[in-house]
């Protein structure tokens, strides 16, 4: 459980990191946070969420962060919800 209120603060963090660079057209710090977002997400076999945040942080994507940052979302809040029922449900545990 620890892991993932661990992941859940990191993840708010660099989602509101995220998002507040989109708002301030910071395309470099939007690449930041996206790098951060795909090492956390990497970290915990969030692979979904790391595939989109890797999209998210190549300099050579034309998609407008406005349109990628929702995915991101959606995406690191697919994880949360995995990462929380396996938590409350081990693998092996009844």
């Amino acid at each position: 459980m620890r892991i993932v209120r661990t992941f859940e603060e990191d993840l708010g963090r660099l989602a509101r990191l995220l998002a507040s660079a989109v708002a301030a057209g910071d395309e470099e710090g939007y690449r930041r946070a996206a790098h951060s977002l795909a090492g956390a997400a990497a970290a915990v076999g969030a692979r979904r969420l790391e595939q989109v945040a890797r999209i998210a942080m190549d300099h050579r994507n034309p998609a407008d962060p406005q349109l990628l940052a929702p995915q991101v979302r959606q995406e690191a809040e697919a994880a949360l919800a995995e990462l929380a029922a396996l938590a409350e449900r081990p693998p092996g545990s009844r």
